[in-house]
């Protein structure tokens, strides 16, 4: 009896001493948060399946707080000063920050096309051009990425903010178009037109006219960190980047699930399931694929059509005053290191 309590305590004594010493290798998760750019809406589902499904966590991260914010310019301050590690915000409006020394860095391209469009209520206005916003009231918020999309649709196509009106209005302005208020307001087709129409009587009930479609040829939103993050802790980054990117892949291929997952992690959200899914089918219709992520893969950036946006930002009028400032401005290692869906 002896002998068999000795080869116990034995076994015992190699299993601690086995534990003591892997237990110095083993690393905690990295902690983190992500800065969004606005209340949750259908493409902010990426984060939300990338926590909840432990894809964040398989990859050694461990993520304390997705955070809602007001807007893109708030969201970029708020990486680029440290408050958060990383963020979700407009890319054109990453371009501007950069030329006002704000050192923000791209790393997925969520929408290869802007989802930026002009809005007015389908009764009242038909915008089938850009000169048709000509003398219309337009509610704006000069602090958001909308104005620069509208100072740079505008220039884009002939035309100068002295040929429209404007009102400056606190969020939800869209709501002052439902109350007419205002003729138009620039909103996201991914975002702010299932909402209003959802409000102003379903499909048909708004005039959209996309900003793609006028152009204004330009990224949407996507994923960013400071570039102190990149410096300091690239493999974070990349950790970071290939746990979005698998998440990107699950809600292209199951976007009903996502939205579940969106709505559980927010239950003040569970009455919006279906405009949330409209956001997600919206992004998954005009804004998430293109050309390049068929060869390269979804989120992809392309240095000459960033080149391109910078330079539409600078000439007609959407806030660039040195494109120069822009180069630097993403980086594609992290996500060619993840391989990422192809589509």
């Amino acid at each position: 009896m002896r002998d068999s309590l000795r080869r116990r305590l034995t076994i015992l004594a190699a299993a601690i001493g086995l534990g003591l010493a892997a237990a110095p290798h083993a690393r905690a998760a990295d902690q983190v948060s992500v800065q969004l750019d606005w209340v949750v809406r259908g493409d902010h589902a990426l984060f939300f399946v990338a926590r909840d499904k432990g894809f964040f966590r398989e990859n050694g991260i461990d993520v304390t707080a997705i955070r809602r914010g007001t807007g893109s310019g708030d969201a970029l301050r708020l990486v680029a000063n440290g408050n958060a590690q990383f963020g979700f915000a407009d890319l054109p409006t990453l371009m501007v920050g950069r030329g006002r020394d704000v050192p923000d860095v791209a790393l997925v391209a969520t929408n290869q096309a802007s989802p930026l469009a002009m809005i007015a209520l389908a009764k009242t206005h038909q915008l089938r051009h850009v000169t048709d916003l000509k003398g219309l009231n337009v509610g704006v918020d000069p602090t958001g990425s909308t104005y620069v999309f509208l100072k740079a649709l505008l220039g884009a196509n002939g035309m100068s903010l002295a040929e429209i009106k404007q009102s400056t209005m606190s969020h939800p302005y869209e709501n002052f178009l439902l109350l007419g208020r205002v003729d138009v307001v620039p909103g996201y087709v991914d975002a702010e037109v299932p909402e209003l129409e959802a409000k102003a009587g379903g499909p048909g009930s708004l005039s959209v006219l996309l900003g793609a479609d006028a152009g204004y040829v330009a990224y949407g939103s996507g994923l960013f960190t400071s570039a102190r993050m990149i410096h300091d802790h690239p493999d974070l980054v990349r950790r970071f980047t290939k746990a979005y990117l698998e998440a990107f892949r699950s809600v292209v291929e199951d976007p009903e699930g996502a939205v579940k997952i969106t709505v559980a992690a927010n239950p003040e959200y569970a009455g919006k399931a279906g405009v949330l899914l409209a956001q997600l089918k919206a992004d998954l219709a005009s804004t998430f694929f293109s050309p390049d992520t068929k060869a390269h893969g979804i989120g992809w950036i392309d240095s000459a059509r960033w080149a391109a946006t910078a330079k539409m930002l600078h000439d007609y009028g959407g806030g660039l005053a040195d494109p120069a400032k822009t180069e630097g401005g993403f980086d594609m290692t992290f996500l060619t290191d993840a391989k990422p869906l192809r589509r």
